[in-house]
């Protein structure tokens, strides 16, 4: 591959809109992925599958394709009355893994790959912006959720883990902030690290970077921090694809180191991310000139190389291990719809 098909391969992109000949014609860049959102998901499931089928250029070689599928308060599709984490916190674990067997099937049916569907965050604060999301409210019971709900889903599609390193620690809503916290390692080790711990170890094949700055280790975002992406490979031993939370949140924090989304996704890259996404304030423009702007910085010397073919190799990894997943799913047909 060129550095310009490598850039474009790992980049997500996303548009509004239902007609698969236009989201088509979008993937014919090159792009590694695209994100449905609500203004993607047609009435029926027939026409879900269609608008997915499109998105793949090559059919052989199909692209990432993304949902938010986190069931209850952050929910794209159709037909997902399978209990969330607004109930599941408070259940046995083998909950969990019903309903997650169940929504994760119901995303696989329609022809997604991926769901960014599983928060790995923890908070005993019913006032946090992420407590009504989060699977678990002391560290120990959202790991076991969390483990639970990477298990069913890696058996037909990639699961994510978000948002890495918690958003619990740190208050605030990062779709409009940068939320912070002085947690060291050490405490967060202990505490925060243990429901991420937990979904790694039981094989998540995507770690999704959050906007949340933890000061006492790095000042940057863990989205933009090296240090973080390291300590994640290092020390909890993630091999997966690191994806960045969507970049155009990072500009709606009024940061004005953060103002510019396309310098955001260099960084991003060259701190370790492998996949880079935006949503809010993406136009059609967007995903190329993100690509453009990775493959300028090869070029210029401002990236490595290295890092741009080592974050291409473990996105194609994944593409090429989702097209070729022969397990077979169903939406069981007895779990409890969600109260």
């Amino acid at each position: 591959m060129t550095t310009a098909e490598q850039a474009a391969s790992i980049v997500m992109g996303h548009v509004a809109g239902t007609d698969p000949a236009d989201l088509h014609a979008y993937m014919e860049s090159g792009l590694g992925g695209f994100i449905l959102m609500g203004t993607n998901i047609p009435a029926s499931e027939v026409e879900l599958q269609t608008l997915t089928a499109a998105l793949a250029v090559d059919p052989a070689f199909p692209p990432l394709v993304a949902v938010d599928q986190e069931g209850g308060i952050v929910s794209r599709l159709v037909g997902d009355d399978y209990p969330a984490s607004t109930t599941l916190k408070d259940l046995p674990v083998s909950d969990t893994a019903a309903g997650f067997a169940a929504r994760g099937s119901l995303v696989a049916r329609a022809g997604i790959t991926v769901n960014f569907g599983t928060v790995a965050d923890v908070t005993a604060d019913p006032g946090s912006f992420i407590y009504g999301r989060a699977l678990g409210t002391d560290p120990a019971g959202a790991a076991e959720r969390v483990a639970a709900a990477t298990t069913v889903q890696e058996q037909f599609l990639g699961s994510t883990l978000k948002h890495f390193p918690g958003h619990g620690a740190a208050p605030g809503d990062s779709h409009h902030a940068i939320p912070s916290t002085g947690m060291g390692v050490e405490e967060w080790r202990a505490a925060d690290a243990v429901p991420f711990a937990a979904g790694i170890d039981a094989g998540a094949s995507l770690l999704m970077f959050g906007h949340l700055a933890y000061t006492a280790v790095d000042a940057a975002p863990a989205s933009m921090s090296a240090t973080w992406h390291e300590i994640a490979r290092e020390q909890l031993g993630f091999d997966g694809v690191a994806v960045t939370d969507d970049l155009g949140m990072l500009t709606s924090s009024g940061v004005p180191a953060y103002a510019d989304p396309i310098a955001n996704a260099v960084t991003a890259v060259s701190a370790g991310n492998d996949l880079v996404l935006m949503i809010a304030g993406s136009t059609r423009e967007t995903a190329g000139q993100m690509a453009a702007a990775i493959a300028a910085a090869v070029d210029a010397g401002a990236l490595p190389p290295e890092r741009l073919e080592d974050a291409a190799t473990r996105v194609m990894a994944l593409r090429l291990q989702l097209s070729s997943a022969t397990s077979a799913w169903t939406v069981c047909p007895d779990c409890a719809p969600a109260d």
